[in-house]
C-alpha cells in the first residue's frame, strides 16, 4: 500500500498534460490544481481500501470530468417538447426579442433606474413601468415587486395587518411550491375570516360577517388552476365592490396568471383579463408577470392610487423590490401590448394563438429528417393528434389541438432520459403518452427545430 501510495503522482506532473495545460489557460491555474487535488484525494482513499493505483492518463481523465463538471452551469437552456406553454418547471414564460435586448441593454450600461433626468435628482425604480400598466389596463396606479406571492403579501401586511380579511371557503387554495392563502395571511398579520360554503357563496354571506370595527379587507381569489363545477355560486366582482364600498372596505383580487387578452377567441374559455377587474371597481388586483402576461418573473399590483402609495411606503417593499433588468422587460413586453403586436411578439401568445396546419406541417417534417437517416430498429415515428395546454396556473382542463411527433421504441423511459442528458446537444423534454414519447412542436421554438432534429438524431440513429 505504501509502494503504490508514494506512486502517486505530483500535482505538477499531472498540471503538464496537454488537456489540463489548456483548461489552465481558459480558467486558471487555481481550479485545475484544486480539481487535480480532489482527484488524487479520491485515489488514495481507493488505495487505501486495497484497489490499485490509478495511471496518469486515468488520473487526468477523472480531473478533466471533474472540471467540466465544476464549470458546467446547472441552470441550462433546454428544449421544451411537453406542449405546456407556460411550463413552471421549465422557466414559466418565454421573453419577447424586445423583452431580451431591454435586458442586455440595462445590465450593460448605466440607466436611470432610481434618477430622474430632467431634474437631475433621485428618482423611483416603480416608475418605469406603472405608467404602460396604468394606460393598459385603466387602474388609477401601479407598483410592481418580484412575484406575485409578494404582491399578496405586501398588500395583506399594510392594509389588513391585524384586521380581519373576509374571504369565500372556495378560495383557500393552494397553488404550486405550497403557497397557502390561509398560511399566507397568517404571515401577513391578518387574521382570516371564512365565509359562504365550499361550493356556494352569496353576497349577503360578505355583509353578514362585514364588523366595522374588524373588518379591513374583502379579498377574491381566481380559481386560477382548478375548477369548482355543478352546484355553485360565487357573487360577480361588481356585486363585492359595490358592497364594499359601501362599507369602505378595500377590495382586492388575487388573479394568479392575469392576462391583458382574451383567451376566448382561441378556443378557451375567456380567463378574466387585468382591466376587466379594474372596470368592475376592485381596488388592488394583483397577478403574475411571467405568465399569460408573458415577461419576466415580477408581481404587478394595480389599483386606487391611494392604496399604491401605502404599499411604496412600507418597508417590506425594499425586500421585494425589481432588478432594473426585470424592469427592462416588463416595459418592452407592456410596450408590445400598447402596440398590439402581442400575439407576434411574445412567445406566450404566438403559442397560443399557432395555427394548427403550420404546427402538422412541422412535426411531419421533424419525421421526414429522421426517416432520412438510418434508424435503430424497433423505432417508430408517426404524426398523431393530441392536445396542448397552457400551464402556469392558467386554464384549468382547457386544451388546444395540437400535432405532434410520437416515438415509440422499446423503452420509451430510457428515451425520454437519454434526450434530457444529452451532452453534444440541448437536452430536449417530451411527455410520455400510451407509451409513446411525444413532442409538441407548439412549444418548441422554430429556430430549434435543427437542434431538435440533431438531438433525436443522436439517440435513434446508429
Amino acid at each position: 500500500m505504501q509502494t503504490q501510495l508514494r506512486q502517486l503522482p505530483a500535482v505538477d506532473k499531472l498540471l503538464q498534460s496537454d488537456e489540463l495545460s489548456r483548461f489552465v489557460k481558459i480558467h486558471g491555474r487555481q481550479l485545475v490544481v484544486n480539481a487535480i487535488r480532489a482527484e488524487l484525494e479520491v485515489t488514495r482513499q481507493q488505495i487505501m481500501a486495497g484497489q490499485p493505483v490509478r495511471s496518469i492518463a486515468e488520473l487526468t481523465q477523472a480531473t478533466l470530468v471533474r472540471l467540466s463538471a465544476n464549470v458546467h452551469p446547472s441552470l441550462q437552456p433546454v428544449i421544451n417538447g411537453t406542449g405546456v406553454i407556460i411550463h413552471t418547471n421549465l422557466g414559466r414564460a418565454l421573453l419577447s426579442q424586445r423583452a431580451q435586448q431591454a435586458m442586455l441593454q440595462a445590465a450593460s450600461a448605466y440607466s436611470n433606474l432610481e434618477y430622474t433626468l430632467e431634474s437631475g435628482v433621485r428618482g423611483s425604480r416603480y416608475v418605469h413601468a406603472a405608467e404602460l400598466l396604468r394606460r393598459l389596463t385603466g387602474a388609477e396606479a401601479a407598483v410592481v415587486v418580484n412575484n406575485n406571492a409578494s404582491a399578496v403579501i405586501l398588500a395583506l401586511t399594510v392594509l389588513a395587518r391585524g384586521a380581519e380579511v373576509l374571504i369565500s371557503r372556495s378560495q383557500l387554495i393552494e397553488i404550486g411550491g405550497g403557497f397557502r392563502i390561509p398560511e399566507i395571511m397568517a404571515q401577513s398579520g391578518a387574521n382570516l375570516v371564512e365565509v359562504g360554503t365550499t361550493n356556494r357563496t352569496y353576497i349577503r354571506d360578505f355583509e353578514q360577517a362585514i364588523d366595522s370595527a374588524r373588518t379591513g379587507m374583502i379579498l377574491t381569489v381566481h380559481h386560477s388552476n382548478y375548477q369548482i363545477i355543478g352546484f355553485t355560486a360565487q357573487p360577480a366582482l361588481a356585486e363585492l365592490a359595490n358592497l364594499s364600498h359601501r362599507y369602505q372596505i378595500p377590495l382586492m383580487e388575487d388573479l394568479g396568471s392575469g392576462t391583458l387578452l382574451d383567451t376566448a377567441p382561441f378556443g378557451l374559455v375567456h380567463e378574466p383579463t387585468i382591466q376587466e377587474s379594474i372596470a368592475a371597481g376592485v381596488d388592488l388586483v394583483t397577478a403574475s408577470g411571467d405568465k399569460l402576461l408573458g415577461g419576466p418573473q415580477a408581481g404587478l399590483i394595480l389599483g386606487k392610487a391611494a392604496l399604491i402609495e401605502k404599499l411604496k411606503k412600507h418597508p417590506l417593499i425594499r425586500a421585494i423590490r425589481v432588478d432594473k433588468t426585470t424592469l427592462a422587460a416588463l416595459q418592452a413586453t407592456l410596450l408590445a401590448y400598447l402596440e398590439d403586436k402581442a400575439l407576434e411578439e411574445i412567445p406566450v401568445w404566438r403559442m397560443i394563438s399557432a395555427d394548427l396546419n403550420t404546427l402538422a406541417r412541422r412535426a411531419r417534417k421533424w419525421r421526414a429528417a429522421l426517416l432520412e437517416s438510418r434508424r435503430s430498429s424497433g423505432v417508430s415515428l408517426e404524426v398523431v393528434a393530441s392536445a396542448s395546454t397552457v400551464g402556469g396556473g392558467s386554464l384549468p382542463g382547457q386544451t388546444l389541438p395540437t400535432r405532434a411527433l410520437a416515438i415509440s421504441v422499446d423503452s420509451v423511459d430510457t428515451l425520454a432520459a437519454r434526450l434530457r442528458l444529452a451532452e453534444a446537444t440541448m437536452p430536449v423534454i417530451g411527455r410520455i403518452e400510451n407509451d409513446k414519447l411525444l413532442l409538441d412542436p407548439r412549444t418548441v421554438l422554430p429556430e430549434q427545430d435543427k437542434e431538435l432534429i440533431a438531438a433525436l438524431r443522436s439517440v435513434l440513429v446508429n
